[in-house]
């Protein structure tokens, strides 16, 4: 199949491997590079590097609602279009343009987690499991029929990232299995009482509230590992927690339970005694070795 492939981070960028080795790629459609970092230099998408890297075309457009972008990805003359967590919106005539239709590589197990963090959402809710959903393309967010579906385990383990690179593993097999066999697919419509959204992550949501149960803030703790990366402040300074456990202990919510040689918060319920920390502008260590160099005592903000 001809493919134009549209999609912009780490997590794509399976997908787009899995595909230009068994297709012809013939664009590839991805956020134009962003200022990172102190000194403000453009970078390209991960997407864009791969594609760049590979001889494939790329294309950067701010917007696929004009007629002239609208008229660039006709002349492609594409069979199908291939979405992966590409950060535009697509309009009807964007997703009427290929013969085949668009089809998205979604990071759940549809109708569960629609939206923009299903991989976090999943974790932080305690599910038992997640998945990759392939499905078809329309303007509502991620209510197309589903086409194919993968599930992965989510275990007390599993963390923002583990989970993320065993959906981008799953996410390139599964389309490579959906194209291969894509007269056979059968689409399945979501059903819309299941439905639940993943809401995108905002930045206050990363400072931690010790009046919540420490269960609730053990999973915060793994979802958002490593980004966004839950935080408190003590003494001035912000401390990232990366790991943490549920201790059977209790105090005030935010109290230090323990400073010498252990690191325990007490919680709404419970406490969380933290295994690895980040302190700020440090580099991420146990939380034993901190505490090597400095005690903490009082209570955490």
């Amino acid at each position: 199949m001809k493919i134009v492939f549209m999609g912009t981070p780490d997590f794509a960028v399976k997908a787009l491997e899995a595909l230009a080795a068994r297709h012809e790629v013939v664009c590839v459609y991805t956020r134009e590079p962003q200022e990172a970092g102190r000194g403000k230099k453009l970078t390209k998408s991960p997407v864009h590097e791969f594609a760049e890297a590979h001889g494939i075309l790329v294309r950067t457009p701010k917007t696929l609602r004009s007629a002239e972008a609208q008229a660039e990805l006709k002349a492609l003359q594409a069979d199908i279009s291939v979405v992966a967590a590409y950060g535009l919106i697509l309009p009807q005539a964007v997703i009427e343009a290929f013969p085949l239709g668009c089809i998205n590589i979604h990071g759940s197990l549809l109708p569960r987690w629609r939206g923009a963090a299903p991989i976090q959402r999943a974790i932080e809710a305690g599910d038992n499991e997640s998945g990759i959903t392939i499905m078809k393309v329309v303007e509502k967010l991620d209510a197309g029929d589903m086409l194919l579906k993968g599930s992965v385990p989510i275990t007390a383990e599993t963390t923002g990232e583990t989970l993320h690179d065993a959906m981008a593993g799953l996410g390139a097999e599964l389309i490579v299995k959906a194209l291969d066999n894509w007269q056979n697919l059968h689409a399945e419509p979501q059903d819309e009482r299941l439905v639940t959204y993943a809401a995108k992550i905002d930045k206050a949501e990363s400072r931690l509230d010790f009046s919540m149960p420490a269960e609730v803030l053990e999973r915060k703790i793994r979802a958002f590992n490593p980004y966004p990366a839950v935080y408190f402040e003590y003494g001035g300074e912000r401390y990232k927690i990366l790991r943490a456990k549920v201790v059977d202990e209790t105090g005030d919510a935010g109290a230090i339970l323990a400073g010498a040689g252990r690191l325990v918060i007490a919680c709404g319920d419970k406490a969380l005694e933290v295994t690895e920390i980040q302190r700020q502008g440090k580099k991420k260590m146990p939380t034993e070795e901190l505490l090597r160099g400095m005690n903490f005592c009082g209570r955490v903000e």
